[in-house]
């Protein structure tokens, strides 16, 4: 049967908020893994009983996007897998056309959906095929083919949020493997939302430190320490001049936020891993 073939799997940090819309849109036929960032047996308990066909797993931790995923990856026994985040709503025919799709595009490693903001609105509005080939697509919807991937690994665990899809996009292409964007496939992102309210100010101080972080890293590993270090100066320079500014206008906030991303920076290029979490 066709609802045999996929299994999604969702990373969540602190999104019992936003969660039950995206489990409620998708066909309870599928299966779903939840990976759960913390030890809330709360959160697992109410999962599990409202939602037959979801398995929930405490990691005990913060694991991030990539860790987190690669952590559900593994506990997937199905052709496909769909990596989902929690503040995504699928359309109801959303599984059932991204089934359907494979049986035209069988050596596909990766298909998205054909929304994804910066990265394709210009490859959509030239592209007049449902289904057509991308150099990358954005992490919070991913159709993986986990055939494809038995030679490639999944996400760098380097990374604990920002870019690592990009990274696994870069690695399956130079491997010669195909991702496709899909029209068929509709999926609604709230973005930035896959987390409670409550917690806002944190997470955008988070946000910021692992987005300079991961910037650098990225850029190191794919094209050198040197150019890494050239294409940021600016940001770590800038980072430091409004650091200074808030302070003297007594802005704290503000003053926080590049604070947080000088440090991003700093520890990258410094070498140090990705070890900030979110103070929750």
């Amino acid at each position: 049967m066709d609802n045999e073939k996929i299994t999604v799997v969702i990373n969540t940090f602190k999104s019992e908020d936003k969660i039950k819309a995206c489990l409620n849109s998708i066909d309870p036929n599928f299966k779903v893994i939840v990976v759960e960032n913390s030890k809330n047996n709360k959160f697992k308990e109410m999962l599990e009983m409202n939602y037959p066909n979801v398995k929930c797993f405490l990691t005990g931790e913060n694991l991030g996007y990539a860790k987190g995923n690669n952590f559900g990856l593994a506990k997937v026994n199905t052709q496909y897998a769909l990596i989902l985040n929690p503040d995504a709503i699928l359309h109801p025919k959303t599984l059932n056309n991204f089934l359907n799709s494979t049986k035209k595009f069988p050596n596909f490693a990766i298909m998205g959906p054909s929304k994804q903001d910066e990265y394709s609105t210009s490859d959509k509005n030239k592209n007049k095929d449902d289904i057509f080939e991308v150099e990358k697509v954005k992490g919070f919807a991913m159709f993986l083919n986990l055939y494809q991937f038995k030679d490639i690994g999944f996400f760098d665990e380097n990374f604990f949020i920002y870019l690592e899809e990009i990274d696994l996009c870069k690695r399956l292409k130079s491997k010669g493997k195909t991702i496709y964007l899909n029209k068929n496939l509709e999926i609604n992102h709230i973005g930035g939302s896959s987390h409670n309210q409550s917690i806002n100010l944190e997470m955008e101080l988070s946000r910021n430190w692992h987005w300079m972080w991961s910037t650098f890293y990225f850029n190191k590993k794919h094209h050198g320490y040197f150019i890494a270090l050239i294409k940021i100066l600016g940001k770590f320079f800038s980072s430091v001049i409004k650091m200074f500014y808030y302070s003297l206008i007594f802005n704290k906030r503000m003053r926080k936020i590049y604070f947080q991303r000088f440090s991003g920076l700093f520890n990258s290029i410094s070498g140090k891993k990705s070890w900030y979490r979110p103070q929750i």
